[in-house]
């Protein structure tokens, strides 16, 4: 009996010195995120560094980074691997540039990521061409599929390649095809092709777009034959479509007061408002990458303005049926997946920026640095509440008894509107709300507002609805913004 019991607290002794030898090898992290995995960008020149694109691909998870601008102003980042084991390594075929492009290529079972197109064995081939171009999409080509890719780069060059002999042509400048503003700063930001159309967004936004002198962003779309057709003149950042079920195409931007959600169903693009979770990315350069990726299958999540959502791919009723937002954020998530059976979120944590040798913008910032958050989905919900401020007119002419573009009320806390106008006699406004989602409005309350009054309106706490949308009884320039909190 002694024997046995010896041989049971020894086995024991090894299994623990085992466990703790497994532990001990394992990545060391902190809330989710391994500091070993970080990916990092050159002291000189001080630059930016920020992951653009993440994929599960040939059995490892690819990362690409991003400088600020190209070569002559950033070094030292590329083309990353993580194994199965979380081991990084930079792969030797890996250029420095600005990339946050990626597709699946399913004819020719190749990843398109950055200017690389990597085969189901890890083979890696660079695109020579594509290495001084800032690449912001790749998207199915809609007249050779099997063998060709659209490419779109930041400045607005859109090219067509071909994914076996890598052979590049330009097709279109945009900036030309869409008639931006001359003087305006490019910054094309993605593209998708579905329902027979490329569509393509710039999240142009500065001073003069603000002050309304013009509007430099634009949503657009392409048949493949004929024009570039504007379906927007606003900035934005990202254009996603499932393949599956309704296969909404939605598209994501902003203007001066709320986030603008377009969504093409049934052959139309149809037009809501949702609040902005923060308004620290009302800038070009402050909306980086934000995006729309399916994270578990058949759902997607939303990253837009500071806030995620939850989005299906059903549509019913000619409505996009399901839209929840589900936390408020702060981080810059250029892109993030499913990988492993866990949520990776890319970043951009650090961003020293230095033009020439003595303007250096971020004195305060140190290397550049850009690192991943591993977790679950349902982490989402424990950041910060669903908040934010938006709404569906500022300072603008309304005419009397047209509606306004819904707005999401679902899933948010303690709303309240706030109304003024400009007219010179008292002004009804009207609220209606869609209660179930499917188009169907119904009056909720009317609100008098007197000439140079302010009103806020506080809706009763257990009150909510999918959408709501406004009037006003008189033509007048209406404000009326919405807060949750």
């Amino acid at each position: 009996m002694r024997s046995i019991l010896f041989y049971i607290i020894l086995f024991s002794h090894f299994h623990l010195i085992n466990l703790h030898s497994q532990e001990s090898n394992s990545p060391f992290s902190v809330s989710g995120v391994i500091p070993s995995l970080t990916m990092t960008a050159n002291h000189f020149p001080r630059t930016e560094a920020g992951i653009g694109a993440l994929m599960p691909w040939a059995d490892r998870l690819w990362v690409i980074t991003y400088v600020a601008h190209m070569t002559p102003t950033g070094s030292g980042t590329g083309l990353y691997e993580i194994d199965n084991n979380l081991v990084i390594q930079k792969h030797p075929e890996s250029v420095v540039g600005t990339y946050a492009n990626r597709i699946i290529h399913g004819p020719s079972n190749q990843l398109a990521i950055g200017p690389y197109l990597i085969d189901t064995l890890g083979t890696v081939r660079l695109i020579e061409e594509f290495k001084e171009h800032r690449l912001a999409a790749t998207m199915i080509h809609l007249t050779d599929p099997d063998n060709k890719l659209y490419y779109l780069a930041m400045e607005g060059e859109f090219f067509e390649v071909n994914v076996h002999t890598l052979e590049v042509r330009e097709l279109f400048q945009l900036m030309d095809e869409l008639i931006v503003p001359k003087g305006s700063k490019p910054h094309f930001k993605s593209g998708w092709t579905n329902h027979g159309r490329v569509v393509v967004a710039n999240n142009s936004y500065y001073e003069r777009d603000f002050n309304r002198e013009w509007t430099a962003g634009r949503l657009a779309e392409w048949d493949g034959e004929g024009e570039w057709r504007i379906i927007e003149k606003n900035p934005f950042t990202e254009v996603w479509s499932s393949h599956a079920w309704g296969q909404p195409m939605i598209a994501i931007g902003w203007d001066k007061i709320s986030v603008i959600l377009r969504v093409y169903i049934n052959g139309g693009w149809k037009r809501y408002r949702l609040p902005k979770g923060s308004k620290a990315f009302d800038h070009t350069s402050a909306t980086e990458w934000m995006r729309i990726r399916e994270v578990e299958t058949e759902r997607a999540l939303m990253d837009c303005h500071g806030i995620f959502y939850e989005i299906g791919y059903h549509t019913y009723g000619n409505e996009l049926w399901s839209i929840q937002p589900i936390s408020r954020h702060l981080r810059v998530i250029p892109d993030f997946c499913s990988w492993r059976g866990m949520l990776v979120l890319g970043g951009n944590q650090s961003t020293p920026m230095k033009f020439g040798l003595s303007n250096d913008r971020n004195p305060l910032a140190g290397q550049p640095q850009a690192g991943l958050w591993f977790g679950m989905t349902d982490d989402l919900w424990k950041f910060g509440k669903p908040a934010g401020t938006g709404g569906v007119w500022y300072e603008t002419r309304v005419k009397a008894y047209e509606y306004s573009d819904p707005y999401l009320m679902h899933g948010f806390d303690k709303k309240s509107v706030h109304l003024y106008h400009d007219a010179q006699e008292a002004v009804e406004f009207t609220i209606e709300t869609d209660f179930m989602g499917d188009g169907n409005y119904r009056i909720y309350k009317t609100i008098g507002v007197k000439p140079g009054e302010y009103v806020n309106y506080n809706f009763p706490d257990a009150y909510s609805a999918h959408w709501m949308r406004l009037s006003v009884s008189k033509g007048c320039r209406a404000t009326a913004v919405v807060i949750y909190n």
